[in-house]
């Protein structure tokens, strides 16, 4: 997608945005293919991630409020159900962190990271305001060998519950257990501070060798 097109999509992602409209939108940045939605000033997007690690899958998300009343957004409200009836609801960020900073190697905090930054630092109409770059921050101000410090960057990826006021905004990976489970077409649902979010049906992206 070229510059011109990206910024007319993510205008128009926006605009809905301020418009409370329920319309799913999709887009693509970073590499990656979203969908948006908004309900009642309250913004969720989310973005399937080629990279897995370990026995995990995992998207990337993002929550913008736009309404004038606080909103709590956390990991375990988003699901995705699928046609067979089966369904896979978000693991909570401290059992993801604890994984992350016990066991993920080097390959894996290297992919994690990567996949995770360029999705998030090309959306150029998104600017989280405590999302994962803050969380970042924040880890690697504790830390102090390199191992640790690789550990901490990719644990601070992960979503975890948040308070956000109104004009706030933040971001973050949901996991989901073992990667071949997301395979086939899915839809995402999000029931997040009383509202409930149904996104179009998409196919996860595929790992990267």
């Amino acid at each position: 997608m070229n510059t011109v097109c990206r910024a007319g999509t993510l205008t128009a992602v926006s605009l809905l945005a301020l418009s409370g409209s329920a319309q799913v939108v999709e887009f693509e940045s970073g590499g990656l293919k979203y969908q948006t939605l908004t309900r009642n000033g309250l913004t969720i997007m989310f973005a399937h991630m080629p990279a897995q690690v370990r026995t995990y899958s995992i998207v990337q998300v993002a929550a913008s409020n736009g309404s004038p009343e606080p909103v709590v957004v956390r990991p375990e409200d988003f699901r995705f159900d699928f046609a067979d009836g089966r369904s896979i609801q978000a693991l909570p960020a401290l059992r993801v962190i604890n994984e992350l900073v016990r066991s993920a190697n080097g390959d894996d905090v290297v992919k994690l990271v990567t996949t995770y930054e360029m999705g998030l630092y090309g959306m150029d109409r998104f600017s989280s305001t405590n999302g994962y770059e803050k969380r970042r921050q924040s880890a690697l101000a504790v830390v102090s060998s390199t191992r640790l410090k690789a550990a901490a960057a990719a644990s601070a990826i992960a979503l975890v519950e948040t308070r956000l006021d109104p004009g706030e905004s933040t971001d973050g990976a949901v996991f989901y257990p073992s990667p071949g489970r997301l395979a086939g077409e899915s839809r995402l649902r999000v029931y997040a501070a009383g509202r409930l979010f149904e996104f179009l049906p998409s196919a996860p992206a595929l790992a990267r060798k």
